[in-house]
């Protein structure tokens, strides 16, 4: 029964995807997650700015809540993901943009996944007494240091602050390109990229605008002055066979 009832989830995804959109189970995770990024990001810098004292405990607290739920968050849409795969749209043609995206989408992961582990790491190593619970309701459990020396806990702190700090970094710079490219494919590209994830926006009628122009013109000068600087070898002809 479960079999069949995971069978008929996964055929109704797979309707939507023919049509070039995500399902709506990935658009409530992508969008979901989405908001807690930007919360997430805001509540680090406002607590980074704290002077010590119950506000910035406070603050840890909300910070700890939202990484734990970007954290079962990020799980559940990767299983959903494994299950059920994204469309087929106009972002998966060949070509250099289709590898950027890609690229910028499994940052994503690395930063979605790496930020809560790093932080969760980070409290495991330095709070080794104190009781972690969600919302002071349901705990949660330390990573397994226990038996850990105290120079061994400060290493593992120090290194989970860098990588931290390094995935934040990392965060702010994909952000910005992952919705440029999404406004490209939307008004130069005018492609379903943007109305597959989004569909309240309206899908843009394929015609060539004046940016669209702009933008191939430039992009076929820079592919010129590639194969200037790094020229191919030129295609070897065949050679004859002499006659026996």
């Amino acid at each position: 029964m479960i079999d069949r009832l995971i069978g008929n989830i996964l055929e109704w995804a797979a309707g939507h995807h023919d049509e070039g959109r995500y399902s709506p189970v990935a658009i409530v995770f992508h969008w979901t997650m989405a908001g807690l990024t930007f919360l997430q990001l805001g509540v680090g810098w406002w607590m980074g700015r704290l002077a010590a004292g119950g506000d910035k405990v406070s603050a840890y607290s909300l910070h700890f809540l939202i990484g734990v739920a970007m954290l079962i968050l990020i799980i559940l849409r990767f299983g959903w993901r494994t299950l059920a795969p994204g469309p087929i749209n106009d972002a998966d043609k060949p070509g250099w943009e289709s590898i950027a995206a890609h690229i910028t989408h499994y940052v994503f992961y690395v930063c979605l996944f790496g930020l809560p582990l790093t932080g969760w790491a980070m409290i495991s190593a330095t709070a080794r007494e104190q009781d972690l619970t969600i919302l002071g309701l349901l705990p949660w459990p330390l990573m397994p240091m226990g038996e850990m020396a105290n120079p061994d806990l400060w290493l593992i702190e120090a290194v989970s602050e860098w990588l931290h700090w390094g995935l934040v970094v990392s965060m702010l710079a994909i952000i910005p390109l992952h919705v440029v490219g999404a406004l490209k494919h939307q008004f130069i590209d005018r492609d379903d990229v943007l109305h597959g994830m989004l569909p309240i926006v309206p899908e843009p009628t394929p015609r060539r605008t004046r940016w669209q122009r702009r933008y191939r013109a430039v992009e076929k000068r820079i592919a010129a002055l590639a194969r200037r600087l790094w020229p191919g070898r030129p295609a070897q002809t065949a050679r004859r066979r002499r006659p026996t």
